[in-house]
């Protein structure tokens, strides 16, 4: 059960009024802008207008020796390989540099190695093939910062080598020609978000020169830039929204044959174009073309010139990406029957779950869908014969590399940062590896919960389509920059109406006068965990959208959760409940927290069988249950209690709880039970509840 707290951001409203005063612009502007701390002329300038300060790419650490060489190549005709990566921002930064340079008459072509066979980065074998065909200069893009010794080894074989990148460095920096990276520790370069296609293009206007013009520099490649930047969640902030809010505008105009042909597959050829459907449309079919196969034929699509060619491109990536999703739903299906069928995995800190097979591709994104579902980090795992790779996903507040830096001495690959983490290792040793990140996953008395930052309460009597266009003002939204969730509380659900062919929800909810209308995308009616009459608290988002030739205001629905419960004492609960489930010793606290009474057994039977069962959020039975003031860890336990004497069956299938009775014809004593029993001999001092003492219930 994925368990969230929701965290308000603080509000200044006095000093919110001050600023839509001063600056003139809406107050309900004016708050968004006092929330995210945008207080200066300066600051609300570069949000609302997009001007960011330009960096001088020449301020980049190296990046005029870089210059140099690549000029030099350029002029003597030498041979020249754009060394990219198999993303959205190493195909985008690839494609960037492969057409300027080719535009200068350089002698260039592009290598991306393969996801599936090469993995990450510069490789040897690599190396070896482009020495093969005579290269003499490699430029890397989006890679290179950790390969000290592919570097070393292109020197030795004659090969000068450029690098430009935007990951962390480590200790020693490879032995290049150049190094450009803004998070080099001597970079004096004021800007540090950029992604890979960002410092590609900053490489291009340093070879362009001062006297180059710069506009129209970013004309002829924002399209690039954005896509790239959007497809690697920087921070859509400064620089980056600079770019990213021109390459939108230059999308959907775009003369790139390539371009057209994959917006036209994505049916946004017509559309307004806005991060979010770029983030959602096109880049993962450019990440498709990877996951799946090869990405030389997303550069291929975004740089080639025939039309015919650009539409056959698209419908094959477009193909691939159908067969993505494919495939992640189906280890995505097995991935979640493996936890729910082993509560040894199911109910640990980190989940970790491994098939055979498991298409490396898409393991990441199954691994990040199981974060969405149970609230933890997971590690997804597929064993390749001998050999395992796998990628993980996790929470704020647990850093998925520092575990799995840990695991090191059973590990042959790793690498990743706090949020995701890919690693690989001898098959035989996967049972090992999970015991170890269960091990460092102890260390944390309580996982950190997944949260929902929400920008502010609203009324919902106040909810008008001007909210949703003046939010239009802090386009395009990303990371560092998010749509603003706003709160909406003690909502009364009053219909539940399916659209959209039944994969939808229209719902309807009221508080006092006010009557909201909420689009819940992508839920069916059976997979939707309430039911009219519950009040619940909303996270919602607002958009101006066209219908009939209007636009009216949207509310769509993010989040939701019961209204008056303490999300504090659930996490809890929740926790008391998985150590008794892992086995772990309990306190008398937690065990008293677990054991049921008499009157709790009798409580939740009666509910089942006034409900004939139960299918809905098993916090809206906890609701119902309130009177008996049973907490939701015991409420689990008298659940697996009835079901081990064969009194109910228990299903879970996402959010929702189906609980069905089963006919019974004598009496049982709840009392006589193994899992109880477990309960009381946890710890080291025995059970002192005293509900369990001497007494049975029969039902």
């Amino acid at each position: 059960m994925n368990i969230k707290r929701w965290n308000i951001a603080p509000l200044d409203k006095d000093r919110a009024a001050q600023m839509a005063e001063e600056y003139q612009i809406p107050f309900f502007l004016a708050m968004l802008l006092e929330i995210r701390g945008l207080r200066t002329r300066e600051q609300i300038q570069e949000m609302l207008q997009g001007q960011a300060r330009r960096c001088d790419p020449l301020s980049f650490a190296d990046m005029q020796k870089a210059v140099d060489r690549i000029r030099k190549a350029v002029d003597a005709f030498e041979p020249i390989a754009i060394y990219g990566d198999y993303d959205a921002d190493g195909v985008t930064a690839t494609a960037l540099l492969y057409s300027y340079l080719e535009s200068c008459g350089a002698n260039v072509m592009f290598y991306i190695p393969e996801r599936e066979l090469e993995g990450y980065g510069m490789n040897r074998q690599a190396i070896d093939q482009l020495h093969a065909q005579g290269i003499r200069l490699i430029v890397t893009v989006d890679n290179g910062i950790a390969s000290v010794e592919e570097t070393a080894y292109a020197n030795e074989l004659g090969i000068d080598v450029v690098i430009t990148d935007h990951h962390r460095p480590l200790d020693t920096l490879p032995d290049a020609v150049a190094v450009v990276d803004p998070h080099r520790a001597d970079c004096p370069s004021p800007f540090k978000d950029f992604s890979g296609v960002g410092v590609a293009f900053q490489l291009v206007a340093a070879l362009e020169g001062e006297e180059s013009d710069w506009e129209s520099l970013l004309d002829n490649y924002a399209d690039f830039v954005a896509i790239g930047t959007i497809g690697d969640v920087v921070p859509l902030l400064g620089e980056n929204r600079a770019f990213v809010r021109r390459g939108l505008r230059l999308l959907s105009r775009s003369d790139r044959v390539g371009i057209a042909a994959l917006l036209q597959h994505c049916a946004l050829q017509e559309k307004e174009l806005t991060a979010t459907n770029v983030a959602f449309g096109i880049v993962p079919r450019i990440n498709a073309a990877g996951r799946m196969g090869s990405s030389q034929r997303a550069v291929h699509l975004l740089t080639c010139e025939d039309p015919e060619f650009a539409e056959s491109l698209a419908a094959d990536i477009c193909d691939s990406n159908t067969l993505r999703r494919e495939i992640e739903a189906e280890i995505l299906e097995k991935a979640v029957r493996q936890l729910e069928d082993e509560p040894g995995r199911l109910y640990q800190r980190v989940l970790i779950t491994e098939g055979d097979g498991w298409h490396p591709g898409v393991l990441g994104i199954v691994a990040a869908r199981l974060v969405e579902r149970y609230g933890r980090p997971c590690v997804v795992l597929s064993r390749q014969g001998e050999e395992a790779v796998g990628s993980g996903r996790s929470v704020e507040g647990f850093s998925l590399f520092e575990a799995v830096c840990s695991c090191a001495p059973l590990l042959t690959k790793f690498g990743g940062h706090p949020m995701a983490a890919g690693m690989s290792m001898r098959a035989q040793d996967i049972g090992a590896f999970r015991q170890a990140m269960y091990e460092y996953a102890a260390r944390f008395p309580q996982m950190p919960a997944p949260t929902v930052e929400l920008d502010c309460k609203l009324n919902p009597g106040a909810l008008q389509k001007e909210m949703a266009e003046q939010m239009r003002y802090l386009e395009p939204f990303g990371t560092g920059n998010p749509a603003p969730v706003f709160g909406l509380y003690e909502m009364c659900l009053q219909g539940i109406v399916p659209v959209g062919g039944g994969k939808h929800l229209r719902l309807e909810f009221r508080k006092k006068d006010a009557r909201v209308t909420c689009m819940k995308f992508g839920v069916t009616a059976e997979q939707f965990p309430y039911e009219p009459g519950d009040v619940l608290d909303l996270a919602v988002q607002l958009e101006c959208r066209e219908f009939r030739g209007q636009e009216s205001l949207t509310v769509l629905l993010k989040d939701m959760r019961l209204s008056h419960m303490d999300p504090g004492k659930l996490l809890a609960d929740q926790e008391g409940y998985d150590k008794y489930k892992r086995g772990d010793p309990l306190s008398d606290e937690e065990r008293q927290r677990l054991l049921p009474s008499r009157e709790d057994f009798a409580a939740v039977y009666r509910m089942l069988k006034s409900r004939e069962g139960w299918r809905s959020h098993l916090l809206s039975l906890l609701y119902r249950l309130r009177a008996a003031k049973i907490p939701l860890s015991r409420l689990r336990v008298v659940l697996d209690v009835l079901e081990e004497h064969g009194l109910i069956t228990q299903e879970k299938q996402g959010e929702i709880f189906r609980i069905r009775l089963l006919p019974t014809t004598q009496k049982v004593d709840l009392f006589d039970s193994k899992l109880l029993s477990a309960i009381e001999t946890s710890g080291e001092r025995g059970c002192r509840h005293e509900a369990c003492a001497g007494k049975n219930e029969n039902v």
